[in-house]
């Protein structure tokens, strides 16, 4: 339960920030452009309000609702999701958003996004600058990966070093803060996997190129570790509490396992279908040859029914580079991650389009669970520049109700001359309004399928 709370706390702060910046994008550019707004609240105030405060000579109400799904601005002379159709029965006044020029109205409506973006540069500049960037030089990764059978149909086999993706050299390999496989750019290696025609891997000292099928996607693979991980030397870093088979044979942490019963163990990989081989042939003792100091050492490990050693291995045990930014330098090191993080979220996008994607669509269960269970600012503010980027490609999409919707009518306009009639404009809002229910009810389906079921 109380893992649910941490999630869950992270998602609401990260939620009202995004909705609050994203809002406040709109809300600047109408100020500036002298068009009244009307409402600026964070959560939706149906029937009533937590809390709504109006300054004096202002024509802002500011607010807090007690729906927790967005916030909204409202501007007067707009049709939004407030469907306020009175108003725009009246004749148009000089500080309605009907009354400006297109251009304008174009900024007002794209100001939520481009603010959205901005924090999203603006988050990730600010962690490359507290916390850096590891990283693994893959050309120095001697034991290459480990590949899944799927990768291995195609022609990968374990202990390949990735060197070239369509002919391009690959070098960094990126980890979170506890040197795991599974941030944005390390995802962007997969990615690059998934995309490419050809790649070109180490083995046995020899380049081979491996021709890459257009069947591969993040869909059918669902994470970068069920396709390749780091193939890590077998080196002990801890024992398992509730095993002691190893730890009483004598072996001490750091040893590297060198032989198992004669076969020689190159990676950590090895050591398991290594001892269901012994299992299956019942061998009452497991000899293990290890590195100590230099040393060759031999132990004898009293074979239990599991045929489990206890013994436990570095996620990573490559050295690991650290970069450090001063502050001018996180800025632009901030936008490529961003970019990084767009492109690939653009890529997926497709995805959701296909029978397996659509089930990845997700609502608040969804999103809250990629939050970490303890409390980590480190990776709260990584999670909330991503969905930063995800808000505002969301709402740029072409849909009516979303500013997207709002921004193609305007174009349309700019092309044509001619503005859209107030009633093609409520009925867009309705349509539009009708699909994000759709997504919406297919998102809460989803998670409660993973979550409830």
């Amino acid at each position: 339960m109380e893992i649910f709370f941490v999630k869950a706390l992270q998602l609401i702060l990260a939620l009202s920030i995004l909705v609050l910046v994203h809002e406040f994008g709109h809300y600047l550019f109408a100020r500036i452009f002298k068009v009244r707004v009307e409402k600026f609240y964070l959560f939706f105030d149906w029937k009533f309000s937590l809390f709504k405060w109006k300054p004096k000579k202002s024509d802002t109400e500011y607010g807090i609702g007690w729906v927790p799904l967005g916030g909204y601005c409202k501007i007067s002379g707009m049709i939004d999701e407030s469907m306020d159709t009175e108003q725009m029965k009246k004749p148009a006044e000089a500080w309605e958003f009907r009354s400006k020029p297109a251009w304008k109205r174009f900024l007002i409506i794209v100001g939520g996004v481009l603010f959205n973006l901005i924090l999203a540069l603006f988050l990730y500049a600010m962690t490359l600058f507290t916390w850096g960037e590891d990283y693994v030089d893959m050309h120095k990764m001697e034991n290459g990966f480990v590949f899944s059978e799927k990768a291995k149909e195609i022609g990968f086999k374990d202990g390949d070093m990735i060197v070239k993706i369509d002919g391009e050299e690959t070098h960094e390999l990126y980890f979170n803060e506890n040197k795991v496989f599974d941030n944005i750019r390390a995802t962007g290696l997969f990615r690059d996997l998934c995309e490419a025609k050809t790649v070109t891997v180490l083995r046995d000292g020899k380049e081979e190129v491996i021709a890459m099928p257009a069947w591969l996607n993040l869909m059918n693979i669902n994470k970068p570790t069920n396709f390749i991980s780091i193939r890590t030397l077998p080196v002990v870093s801890g024992f398992d509490s509730t095993i002691v088979t190893a730890k009483n044979a004598g072996i001490e942490i750091n040893d590297r396992i060198v032989s198992i019963n004669g076969k020689e163990i190159h990676s950590w990989s090895d050591i398991k279908p290594t001892l269901n081989m012994l299992q299956q042939e019942n061998n009452a003792t497991i000899e293990i040859e290890v590195e100590r100091n230099n040393e060759i050492l031999s132990l004898q490990v009293a074979a239990d029914s599991t045929y489990t050693l206890g013994i436990i291995g570095h996620s990573n045990n490559y050295p690991v580079e650290h970069i450090s930014y001063s502050f001018f330098e996180s800025l632009p090191a901030g936008v490529g991650y961003a970019m990084d993080a767009l492109r690939g979220y653009v890529g997926d996008f497709k995805y959701v389009f296909t029978s397996e994607g659509s089930k990845n669509v997700g609502m608040f269960g969804s999103i809250g669970s990629m939050f970490p269970s303890v409390w980590d600012w480190h990776k709260f503010w990584l999670m909330t520049a991503f969905l930063s980027i995800v808000l505002a490609f969301m709402n740029i999409l072409p849909i009516p109700a979303l500013d997207g919707g709002h921004a193609v009518f305007i174009i349309y306009e700019m092309i044509t001359g001619k503005q859209p009639s107030v009633k093609f404009m409520e009925r867009a809002q309705v349509v539009g309004l009708v699909i994000m229910l759709g997504l919406f009810i297919l998102a809460t389906y989803n998670d409660l399928m993973k979550f409830v079921f």
